[in-house]
């Protein structure tokens, strides 16, 4: 099972002037998403009291992602109002809180975190426990850090808090955005390898958008994938479907698991992962709002 941390909410888009409400958040569609490529995944996150926490549940009972829910103190249910410029790009304006109290780490194969769950506190105190724990146990963390600018402070914060957890995690995704906000003008690939120092850091992927995505691994290897030619709609989740996608693809490798042959080690291997993940991404995009695919949406032999 994959236990995934961090927000949930609704995503208010804007299309043509009117408001238009998907259930959303990042770590959210990533345990939808995982569990549309059947893997078992738990949500640990918070929801209001009213209709909009109404209908995260009802989308993740029907999506079968099991949830450990706690209550926002306003009562409220978060949301965030995602505005698209002509190209199909959301931006994003969050009434987000963000105070989930200590939890007990469920037994699980893998650990996700990202997104603003790690970024706002008080509830980011209560995920990095979470990351202890799992530390503790020898459970394997992944981590989307996920960037929003409006919740950051400096730069040289931003990068330090990201380090605190990329050291513990082992497979690390980021975008060519977000490494754009610590590290404004650096090289991409530097901020991978980077992180690959972390204590158990073995790969980390950074997308860019259409240009597709490079994986970087412990022991210098280094694999591009490009993306998918599609017929944009939105990029709403299109990150999220990738991040969910590569762990199903290396859940079903058994590649994150204790008894299992770890993580890929040829640039073959590598690359059926992560074009497995674009693949997904790009179906997100050709499709209004985060809506990660089903196994049946994908190529018959994906991720081949």
């Amino acid at each position: 099972m994959i236990v995934v941390v961090g927000e949930s909410l609704i995503d208010i888009v804007m299309d043509a002037g009117k408001p238009k409400e998907f259930v959303g958040g990042g770590p959210l569609n990533i345990a939808v998403g995982l569990a549309r490529l059947d893997q078992s995944a738990l949500l640990i996150t918070q929801t209001g009291h009213d209709d909009h926490a109404d209908l995260i549940f009802e989308y993740l009972h029907d999506n079968e992602v099991a949830v450990v829910a706690s209550p926002t103190t306003s009562g409220r249910t978060n949301t965030a109002k995602a505005t698209l410029d002509g190209n199909g790009v959301a931006d994003y304006d969050f009434d987000l809180e963000w105070t989930l109290p200590h939890q007990e780490l469920p037994r699980c194969d893998v650990l996700h975190v990202g997104s603003l769950g790690t970024v706002l506190e008080p509830g980011r105190a209560s995920v990095l426990d979470l990351v202890d724990q799992a530390w503790g146990r020898d459970v394997v963390v992944s981590f989307d850090p996920n960037l929003r600018a409006q919740f950051l402070g400096s730069p040289e914060q931003a990068w330090r808090d990201i380090e605190a957890i990329g050291e513990r995690a082992t497979v690390i995704k980021m975008s060519s955005d977000d490494v754009d906000l610590v590290h404004p003008g650096a090289n991409p690939a530097d901020i991978a390898r980077a992180l690959l120092e972390g204590e158990r850091t073995e790969m980390v992927v950074i997308t860019h958008g259409p240009d597709g995505a490079f994986a970087y691994l412990d022991g210098g290897l280094e694999v591009h994938a490009p993306a998918p030619s599609i017929r944009l709609v939105d990029t709403v989740g299109a990150g999220d479907s990738f991040m969910s996608a590569m762990l199903a693809i290396l859940m079903d490798k058994e590649a994150l698991t204790s008894y299992g042959p770890g993580l890929p080690s040829t640039a073959a291997g590598v690359r059926e992962v992560i074009s497995g993940a674009a693949t997904a991404a790009a179906i997100t995009c050709s499709r209004p709002g985060a809506d990660p695919p089903w196994r049946k949406d994908l190529p018959r032999h994906w991720p081949a």
